[in-house]
C-alpha cells in the first residue's frame, strides 16, 4: 500500500474543497495562526496588566498603609505590623518575584476564638501573617473596582459607600411601605462552610489571570495552625483576613440576583439576610424555597434553629429594632442595650480608684462616642434620656464608694451645700451605694451641670444633632432594586 499516495489524494481532495469553497487554503491556515497569537498575545497582556497592578508601587504603599492603621495581632511567624516596613524594605524585590513566577506559598492562619457578643458561644477567627495580610488588601483593592458595579443595590456589607446606616434605612422605608413580616436568615457557619470549588468559577468569571487565580486558591487553601499543627482548610475563608468579606460578597451575590429574580424586597449585610413579605404565609413559603436554594447552588446551609418568620419589632437588624407604629421607627434592640449596660457596668468597677474627671475623659467618653455614632440613626430618643440618667447615677455611685465612710460623706455633702440636718440623715442612712446614687442628695451634690461640665458625653444630645440631610433618594420608601 503506498502510503504517500493515499498522502497525495488526501491533500489533493482538501485543496480541491478549499478551491471550490473559493477560500486559499495557505491564506487561510496563516490566518488562523495570527488570530490564536494575537489571542494569546492580550491574554497574557491582560494577565501581567492585572498582576502588575497588584504589585505596583502606588498600589502596595496604600495596602501597607491600611494594613498598619488596622494593625492587629501577629501571625505564626510572631511578626508585628511595625515590624512589616523594615522587612519589606530588605525582602520585598524576592517576594515581588516569587509572586510574579507563581512559586509565593502564603504561611497558614493562626486560630483564635473571640466570644460573641451577648452569647455563650465563641467565634473562630483566622489571623493571617502581616504580609500575607498585606498582599490580600493589595489583592482586595485591586479586584474589588471590578466585581463592585455587579453587586446587587440591596447589598450594603464591606462596600465602599455603603455601610450598615444604608441597610437600616432602607430595611425601614421597606417596613413603612407596608412589608410587616420578615425572614430572617441564618447561615450556619457561613465562613467555615464556603465551597472553594463553588467560589473560583464565580471569580473567574471576571478574573482570567491564571496566577492570580492560583493565588487566591493557595490562600483558601492555607491552612489552620492549632498547637503547632497544621489543619488542611478544605473550605471555609478564615475570618480575620482583608480578602474574606469580598469573597463572601461574590459567593452571596447569586443569592441576591436570585432574589431580584423573584421580586423579593430585602437587604443583605455580609451573611445577615432579611427578606420583607406581607404575611406570616408567604415568609414560611420563601423560607422553604431559600432552605432548598442555598445547598443546591452555592453549597451553604441554613441554620434552622436560629431562622425564623417574625415581625420587624421582634427580630434584630444589626443591633437594632422596629416599633410597632404604621411608620415603622428604628430604636436599639434589647440586646443592645443589655451589652451597652454590662460595657459600662465594667467600665465603671474600673474606674472607682480614680479621680471622675480622668475617668470620664479617658475611659468611659470613647466608649460612649463609638456607641452613640452607630445608634444615633435611632428615631426613638426616650430610650437615650433613660439611659444618660442611668449613666449618671452610675457615676454618683462611684464617688458615693470612694467617700467610704459616714463621716466622711457627711462632709463632702456638706461642702457640695447640702445643709447640715440632710447631710447627716443622708450619710448615716444605712443604704447601699445604688440606693444612695438614686437618692436627692446625691442629685443636689452632683447635678446635671457638673457632669456637662466634665465634658461628659450626652446621649440624647449627640442624637439630636445628628444631620439627616444626607438621606438617599429612596429614603422613607421602598429601596429601589438595581
Amino acid at each position: 500500500m503506498n502510503v504517500k499516495g493515499v498522502g497525495n489524494r488526501k491533500s489533493l481532495k482538501t485543496e480541491s474543497r478549499a478551491k471550490s469553497s473559493g477560500r486559499n487554503l495557505r491564506g487561510y491556515a496563516s490566518s488562523g495562526a495570527q488570530n490564536i497569537s494575537v489571542k494569546q498575545g492580550s491574554y497574557q497582556q491582560e494577565t501581567s496588566d492585572l498582576l502588575s497592578r497588584i504589585l505596583s508601587r502606588e498600589n502596595m504603599l496604600v495596602a501597607l498603609k491600611r494594613v498598619e492603621s488596622n494593625k492587629g495581632a501577629a501571625g505564626i511567624d510572631q511578626m508585628d505590623v511595625k515590624s512589616l516596613r523594615p522587612f519589606l524594605k530588605d525582602r520585598w524585590p524576592d517576594i515581588r518575584q516569587e509572586i510574579l513566577e507563581g512559586n509565593y506559598f502564603p504561611r497558614a492562619v493562626r486560630r483564635v476564638w473571640i466570644p460573641k457578643p451577648g452569647s455563650k458561644e465563641k467565634r473562630e477567627l483566622g489571623i493571617p501573617t502581616v504580609l500575607d495580610r498585606l498582599m490580600q488588601q493589595a489583592i482586595h483593592q485591586v479586584l474589588s473596582p471590578e466585581f463592585e458595579p455587579d453587586f446587587s443595590n440591596r447589598s450594603f456589607g464591606f462596600r465602599v459607600g455603603r455601610g450598615a446606616n444604608d441597610a437600616l434605612k432602607c430595611a425601614r422605608g421597606i417596613v413603612r411601605s407596608g412589608y410587616r413580616h420578615v425572614v430572617d436568615l441564618d447561615l450556619e457557619k457561613f465562613f467555615d462552610l464556603v465551597n472553594h470549588d463553588i467560589l473560583m468559577p464565580k471569580i473567574h468569571r471576571k478574573i482570567k489571570d491564571v496566577k492570580l487565580l492560583r493565588l487566591i486558591r493557595r490562600y483558601l487553601r492555607s491552612g489552620i495552625m492549632l498547637e503547632g499543627v497544621k489543619i488542611p482548610s478544605e473550605q471555609g475563608t478564615p475570618q480575620g483576613g482583608p480578602l474574606s468579606p469580598l469573597l463572601s460578597n461574590i459567593l452571596l451575590d447569586d443569592l441576591d440576583k436570585e432574589l431580584e429574580k423573584r421580586g423579593h424586597q430585602f437587604i443583605r449585610y455580609a451573611d445577615d439576610v432579611s427578606i420583607f413579605v406581607k404575611s406570616k404565609r408567604a415568609g414560611e413559603r420563601v423560607l422553604a424555597s431559600i432552605e432548598c436554594f442555598l445547598p443546591r447552588r452555592l453549597g451553604l446551609k441554613l441554620n434552622k434553629k436560629k431562622s425564623k418568620v417574625g415581625r420587624p419589632w421582634s427580630c434584630e437588624f444589626l443591633g437594632f429594632s422596629m416599633t410597632t407604629d404604621k411608620r415603622a421607627k428604628l430604636k436599639p434592640s434589647r440586646k443592645s442595650l443589655k451589652r451597652f449596660k454590662g460595657k459600662v457596668k465594667q467600665l465603671v468597677r474600673q474606674g472607682r480608684g480614680r479621680k471622675l474627671a480622668s475617668f470620664i475623659t479617658y475611659d468611659l467618653n470613647p466608649f460612649l462616642r463609638g456607641w452613640i455614632n452607630y445608634f444615633r440613626l435611632s428615631d426613638v430618643r426616650k430610650v437615650f434620656h433613660e439611659l444618660d440618667e442611668w449613666i449618671r447615677h452610675r457615676l454618683r455611685c462611684i464617688v458615693w464608694r470612694q467617700w467610704k465612710r459616714p463621716l466622711t460623706r457627711f462632709k463632702r455633702l456638706m461642702q457640695c451645700g447640702l445643709g447640715e440636718n440632710q447631710a447627716r440623715l443622708s450619710a448615716f442612712n444605712g443604704r447601699g451605694p445604688w440606693w444612695n446614687s438614686k437618692g436627692a442628695h446625691m442629685n443636689f451634690a452632683l447635678p446635671f451641670k457638673l457632669f456637662a461640665k466634665l465634658g461628659l458625653v450626652i446621649l440624647l444630645e449627640s442624637v439630636r444633632s445628628f444631620n439627616t440631610s444626607n438621606e438617599p433618594p429612596w429614603y422613607g420608601t421602598v429601596c429601589p432594586v438595581v
